[in-house]
């Protein structure tokens, strides 16, 4: 007999939110609106009922946190990112093993986009 152990609601929170950040700090960065609404389409990890429900164990779940989390270290170190390369292609194998469609691979954020995004966090609540 095997004992598994269910991921917690904050565990799926986090997952969203590390998503979150890829939309709204990370692609905003490297890529322009255009492109950030495709991906939305093509649903760039984007979690299926599906993909939840594998995410559902406490194990996978922190696998996938540890890779979110291990790729937006990496993209957002872009001086020190070539030598990650192998770090970054083993963690997007781990989202690719648990069927989040990641389809990047490191150079496509080697030259940040310096335009302003609607995808982008607000640098404040007030309107101007």
């Amino acid at each position: 007999m095997k004992v598994a152990y269910a991921s917690t609601p904050a565990q799926e929170e986090q997952i969203n939110e590390l998503i979150q950040t890829f939309y709204t700090s990370i692609f905003p960065d490297f890529f322009s609106d255009d492109e950030i609404n495709k991906f939305s389409r093509l649903n760039v990890l984007r979690l299926t009922e599906e993909q939840a429900y594998m995410l559902s164990t406490l194990k996978n779940s922190y696998q996938v946190i540890a890779a979110l989390q291990t790729i937006i270290s990496i993209v957002e170190n872009a001086d020190e990112c070539e030598q990650y390369h192998h770090l970054f292609e083993k963690n997007v194998e781990i989202l690719d093993e648990f069927e989040l469609f990641f389809p990047f691979r490191l150079d496509n954020f080697s030259k940040k986009d310096k335009s302003l995004s609607i995808y982008a966090e607000a640098a404040n609540e007030h309107l101007i």
